[in-house]
């Protein structure tokens, strides 16, 4: 990689197990996804941090029948930047089952607006975390969380949980839904009553916020699976806010540590929601009820 070259990151596990431990429920959904590519024809961004190999729809659906789920929600990734037409394309191809998460710019008119909902996106995302550039302009996050929420969108939320105490005005402020990525990336190693963890459970008694209870092969202290350590943590925020909890692989999982197994990751929700029933709330009746699945 000669110097400031993206750098080149390793694809998804090539050979994904199917789930052993339970059979998803007809509607599961993989609540946060990524399409990458086909680079030929959906070009990364030329400012882009990283270049990933192609992981587009055709991968992605051969993983969603092997790992038994129906439905998804592809959420735009940094390495494509604003240019959402990969993600669009995946959206139409799925007739209905999908759902997008947009990221969107001042440069983005109503009319373009309007066309990404008609192709099913229901939010757009922001990152916060600081080694991935930090905040955003809030001048221009206020005015496009505004922009959006005519078209009833939700808004995504990238965060360190440390930083939480510090956004707790901009999120009071929030004029429609929200979700919290991954957990906030708690780091595990500081325990179920480190303060950051405790700011995102007392941020889940907001009827407006929502958490992904994704990323575990990112929040571990381990490394490998079977990742107990975060068992706990998920647990939690499924008692806290039952009816406000979503799931995904992350696939095809960007820049981690260890590149997991998505059946692991699917096998790993009998730990985090041991009940049947709520297990499908999570998997089915939140996600439809954020994203109202054709």
């Amino acid at each position: 990689m000669s110097a400031g070259e993206p750098k080149a990151i390793p694809g998804p596990h090539p050979d994904p197990h199917a789930p052993t431990r339970w059979t998803p429920p007809a509607g599961a959904t993989d609540a946060h996804c990524h399409i990458f590519g086909p680079a030929a024809r959906f070009p990364f961004a030329a400012d882009r941090a990283y270049t990933p190999p192609d992981s587009g729809i055709d991968d992605f659906e051969r993983l969603q029948e092997r790992l038994g789920l129906s439905r998804a929600v592809f959420v735009q990734a940094s390495c494509h930047g604003t240019d959402n037409a990969a993600m669009v394309d995946a959206l139409r191809r799925g007739a209905g089952r999908y759902a997008g998460v947009a990221m969107i710019d001042d440069s983005f008119t109503d009319a373009d607006l309007a066309a990404l909902h008609d192709a099913g996106v229901r939010g757009t995302r922001f990152n916060f975390v600081a080694h991935l550039g930090g905040a955003p302009d809030l001048d221009t996050f206020w005015h496009l969380v505004h922009r959006v929420q005519p078209f009833g969108w939700h808004i995504v939320l990238h965060f360190d949980a440390k930083d939480l105490p510090e956004h707790a005005e901009l999120l009071d402020r929030m004029p429609c839904p929200y979700v919290i990525d991954h957990m906030a990336r708690v780091p595990t190693a500081g325990g179920l009553d480190q303060a950051p963890f405790q700011a995102l459970l007392e941020l889940m008694r907001d009827d407006r916020a929502w958490v992904k209870i994704s990323g575990a092969e990112r929040l571990t202290a381990d490394g490998p699976p079977p990742y107990d350590d975060v068992v706990p943590f998920a647990r939690a925020l499924v008692a806290a806010a039952p009816d406000r909890v979503l799931w995904g692989t992350d696939w095809p999982h960007p820049n981690v540590r260890h590149m997991p197994d998505d059946g692991d990751l699917v096998d790993l929700l009998v730990d985090f929601i041991p009940d049947e029933t709520l297990r499908r709330q999570v998997l089915v009746t939140n996600p439809e009820r954020l994203y109202d699945f054709a």
